[in-house]
């Protein structure tokens, strides 16, 4: 892969970043053996839990964390013919009588890169606390985090290790994010998602190797954009937010980015549009739901100047008005399920990200050296909650 100024060198301070973001699809093809290799462990933990129709599902984590369980509730709810809740750990910590205010037999499954994040191990403890009945599946990416420690030998907890090489050394989550969501998908929806690592790591793969998408990529970025908005349907709603977080993490917040839904885009959150904005909209593979993505893609279209909107989507293109540059495909990844897809979308914006970073002169793998933002969150103090 390259850059603005080409083949990258330690000096860009990008190489955990570029090193993150292109070992994906590898991660990938490990997740779906790990999770296989569990698979019995698994089953044993879940089915009981399953079985139960009262059963909730909470998908919880902060950040980037929260937004995989945006990407998976739409998915597993309808997998699993059950409520399933995407709630995240800064919500759940903050206001954990409101947020677990039934109190119904509860998974909740913890998603975290590090698990050493004040809200991680805080958000297990409160829903023990407010809960009659809770069982955790912790997902995560460092053995040696005190969520994974403390929950690996608890009888009602089960803890899924991603592959060590997930736990990004760079500033954002790349890799984490995406393994620890597969893992998810795999994990509680079974057989439906047989052979789909494969598929989806060599998507990224077209994309990671392809010289065409870095031009492509780069040629976005020479409109010097001062706005990027990021929209998306259903799950790639949150793949949206995870974009335009990517950018502003990157960017050390000096590229404005948002992300909305293609419907919810115009009740106010158009108003971030200018001559100097560029979109991204995220072609749901839902017949249905793909309607209302074309419709905001052709009204921005109309609204941006010529360039300044592009689509991602899978191979067929599906029905957009987006043709070469202004159309990116997920190659092989039609008729995949949109939480599936996230996997292989999100790697475009982790691309954006990077380059638009080294546009700015800034190093990647720390856009903040002041120490203002951490890789792992400080300085958060965890109240007791009195009964």
């Amino acid at each position: 892969m390259t850059t603005p100024s080409g083949t990258l060198s330690l000096d860009d301070g990008a190489a955990h970043t570029v090193r993150e973001i292109t070992q994906q699809p590898a991660l990938w093809r490990e997740v779906d053996r790990i999770v296989s290799a569990s698979r019995d462990s698994l089953d044993a933990f879940l089915r009981p839990l399953f079985a139960r129709g009262d059963l909730r599902v909470v998908l919880t984590g902060a950040g980037t964390s929260a937004f995989a369980g945006q990407v998976l509730q739409p998915a597993l709810a309808r997998r699993l013919g059950r409520r399933v809740d995407a709630v995240a750990t800064t919500d759940l910590v903050a206001d954990p009588r409101g947020c677990l205010a039934e109190d119904v037999p509860t998974l909740l499954v913890s998603f975290a890169r590090s698990g050493d994040s004040p809200e991680s191990v805080a958000a297990t403890a409160l829903a023990d606390q407010v809960l009659s009945e809770v069982h955790h599946l912790v997902i995560t990416c460092n053995e040696q985090g005190r969520l994974a420690r403390e929950h690996a030998e608890l009888p009602k907890s089960h803890v899924l290790l991603m592959p060590p090489g997930s736990n990004d050394r760079g500033f954002a989550m790349t890799s984490s994010f995406t393994c620890m969501t597969l893992a998810a998908l795999l994990a509680l929806g079974g057989s439906a998602y047989d052979g789909i690592a494969e598929r989806l790591a060599r998507a990224a793969e077209s994309i990671t190797d392809s010289s065409a998408v870095d031009r492509t990529v780069g040629a976005l970025l020479e409109r010097a954009p001062e706005r990027m908005v990021f929209l998306g349907s259903g799950p790639l709603k949150g793949l949206a937010e995870e974009s335009a977080l990517k950018v502003l993490e990157l960017t050390g917040g000096t590229l404005m980015a948002v992300a909305e839904s293609s419907l919810g885009f115009r009740h106010g959150p158009k108003a971030v549009l200018n001559d100097r904005a560029v979109a991204v909209v995220y072609m749901s593979n839902d017949p249905y739901t793909r309607k209302y993505d074309q419709d905001i893609y052709a009204e921005l279209r109309g609204n941006l100047p010529v360039g300044s909107v592009v689509t991602v989507c899978a191979d067929s293109g599906a029905g957009t008005e987006g043709t070469g540059t202004d159309a990116w495909p997920l190659p092989g990844l039609d008729g995949v399920e949109d939480a599936a897809l996230a996997l292989s979308a999100v790697v475009y914006a982790q691309l954006i990200a990077l380059r638009a970073s080294l546009a700015r002169g800034l190093r990647p793998d720390n856009p903040f050296p002041s120490g203002e933002i951490n890789r792992v969150v400080q300085g958060v103090t965890v109240h007791s909650l009195h009964n």
